[in-house]
């Protein structure tokens, strides 16, 4: 892909992974982001081809996307937890904002669009489900990317493609490093306790992907014929990282050297599925490239050396939470003084 490509959420957890890839494949990026959590990307701004606007999707200037060859749309409050903090506000930014993504790049002449949805809109299966299987959302934020899916694939049309792909549960480390997922998480509780985290009751099934492999997806879809592409739902990951919660936790304590200690937390999750990966296999010729062990040595590494750190900002929730914060201190001081 060496064309103009905007990547909404290009400096969050995926989006600057894929925005790096982007480049050094060639591309042009423009990034659209709020930066809630810093600037991921400012290292990169030195290159002639990286241009970042913060903005919200929800009212950004429409011209943005004027010359774009292609929308990788991956701008969202993202994860599930997080999606609960404010139910209406996760529908205006992970389906309205979208969808108004969609809408636009269609209007200015774009040409490809990918969203950026997820698996966790199977919420519980007992089988293994593909793209043409039920889905049973359980949370906002699912809710939010089955209705997203939706909306733009609505919008696709010989002139317009438009794909989504339903990522599994990603893991390993990146410039806007997260853990609060699962993988991340285990490893950083078993490098400072020696214990690993898990959410009861570890049971549960779930899908995972490496964040380079997760992002090569999008390349991918960005790369293929739009007969191939065009209106279609990809499920991203692999057949064989299908796993449960407690032997994955245990893989993670043996790729990092630490004897398996369980510590766990919350209650028992209800969400539990498995996902097939043989279309995107078969269509796209995909495949991940990257296990579990390998994310968790990663992770761990960098954690060691310092260039991986813990904070309130790693936890999407939690900083979150902290904005809030902020923002209803300010509000109240700014009118405080204005009393005044």
């Amino acid at each position: 892909m060496n064309g103009h490509v905007v990547v909404t959420g290009g400096a969050g957890y995926i989006g600057s992974v894929l925005t790096e890839m982007l480049l050094a494949a060639g591309a042009r990026v423009t990034v659209l982001d709020r930066l809630f959590f810093g600037d991921t990307l400012a290292d990169l701004m030195r290159r002639d081809r990286l241009r970042v606007v913060r903005d919200d999707i929800r009212a950004c200037d429409p011209a943005l996307l004027e010359g774009a060859d292609a929308v990788c749309d991956l701008a969202a409050l993202s994860n599930d937890p997080a999606g609960e903090l404010d139910p209406r506000k996760t529908m205006e930014i992970n389906f309205e904002g979208r969808a108004r993504i969609c809408r636009l790049a269609k209007r200015a002449g774009v040409r490809r669009y990918v969203l950026a949805s997820s698996c966790s809109i199977y919420g519980f299966q007992d089988d293994v489900v593909d793209e043409t299987g039920p889905t049973q959302p359980l949370t906002t934020y699912a809710h939010a990317n089955a209705r997203a899916e939706e909306a733009v694939l609505g919008e696709a049309s010989s002139r317009f493609c438009v794909t989504a792909l339903r990522q599994a549960t990603v893991y390993g480390a990146s410039r806007r490093m997260r853990f609060d997922l699962a993988i991340n998480g285990m490893t950083l509780a078993a490098h400072r306790t020696g214990r690993v985290r898990i959410l009861r009751d570890g049971t549960q099934w779930r899908p995972m992907v490496h964040v380079h492999d997760t992002s090569r997806a999008f390349l991918c879809a960005l790369d293929a014929e739009s007969e191939t592409v065009n209106g279609e739902i990809f499920n991203v990951g692999s057949d064989d990282q299908n796993l449960q919660i407690l032997p994955l936790a245990e893989r993670v304590a043996a790729a990092i050297g630490v004897p398996f200690v369980a510590d766990w937390y919350g209650d028992p999750d209800h969400r539990s599925y498995r996902a097939s990966f043989s279309k995107i296999a078969d269509r796209l010729g995909y495949r991940t490239t990257r296990t579990p062990e390998d994310g968790a040595r990663e992770v761990a590494a960098g954690l060691r050396a310092g260039t991986l750190r813990d904070g309130p900002e790693t936890r999407t929730v939690e900083w979150y939470r902290e904005l809030i914060r902020w923002h209803t201190m300010t509000r109240e001081v700014a009118m405080n003084g204005a009393i005044l």
